[in-house]
């Protein structure tokens, strides 16, 4: 679903504006899978979705994801404890290391260099973790169809580019930070993957159009898939999701110490 206002503040600066909003709660983003919702076909779908995507076991398997959103932010997650590093820069040009844990809500923050105190520790962390929700789901948004709070149901074929779709939506049950967002997922009939996502997000205007967004260039990271190109359909937008990494073992020093570590 849609970030924070933290989060909203720090893309709008990507020339992207309100079409770069997305992103589930921390309780969302977690490896277990939702009981099955009453439909049937929608649950049929999305579970080859998650074989295609490298399978359950490999997904929970995943210890580590570390990437770069729209060359602004860096995060780094294990998706184990709920540790999270994220670094990058405010759109005042304010420079900022966020170390916190997602699942307490509780953490360090550093910028330009000086340990963050206070209200401003506070205002970090909170940026820290709006960043993350956001992020997130333009990196994982696949993985969390089955999730707890999330309502999936089948509406249906269409034809894209000469290629058949079968057609998710996603609705959220007093979850997130924007429950009332509203994602359709294309889900490529042959490859079982997401080639895209169309979303009406809480708050829009009846004469807002929809964000739809190409999700190109699946490929293999550990023993997962994950897509970094993104594509606006009907736009000239580009998002890139690079320095994708994961990993099983990591320095410790990742979540503990602002410097710079490989």
């Amino acid at each position: 679903m849609r970030p924070s206002p933290i989060a909203r503040t720090l893309t709008a600066g990507l020339a992207l504006a309100a079409a770069l909003a997305a992103g589930p709660a921390a309780s969302r983003l977690t490896a277990q899978t939702a009981p099955a919702n009453g439909d049937a076909e929608a649950d049929r779908i999305a579970g080859q979705v998650m074989d295609a995507l490298g399978g359950r076991a490999a997904w929970d398997a995943t210890h580590y994801i570390h990437f770069t959103f729209a060359g602004r932010r860096t995060h780094t997650w294990d998706k184990w404890t709920g540790r999270h590093r994220v670094e990058g820069k405010t759109r005042d040009g304010e420079s900022f290391v966020v170390l916190e844990n997602l699942n307490t809500h509780e953490g360090q923050a550093w910028v330009n260099g000086k340990p963050a105190a206070g209200d401003q520790l506070k205002k970090f962390l909170e940026l820290g973790y709006g960043t993350w929700v956001n992020d997130t789901y333009w990196l994982l948004m696949p993985y969390k169809m089955k999730d707890p709070g999330v309502h999936l149901a089948f509406s249906g074929e269409e034809t894209l580019d000469g290629k058949p779709y079968d057609k998710l939506e996603l609705t959220f049950d007093h979850v997130g930070l924007t429950p009332g967002d509203h994602y359709t997922a294309y889900i490529n009939r042959e490859t079982h993957l997401m080639d895209r996502w169309r979303y009406v997000l809480e708050g829009m205007k009846p004469e807002d159009k929809p964000g739809v967004w190409k999700w190109e260039g699946w490929q293999r990271y550990g023993k997962i898939l994950l897509a970094p190109h993104r594509v606006e359909v009907g736009g000239d937008g580009k998002l890139e999701l690079s320095d994708i990494a994961v990993s099983d073992a990591l320095p410790d020093a990742v979540f503990t110490s602002p410097a710079a570590v490989k």
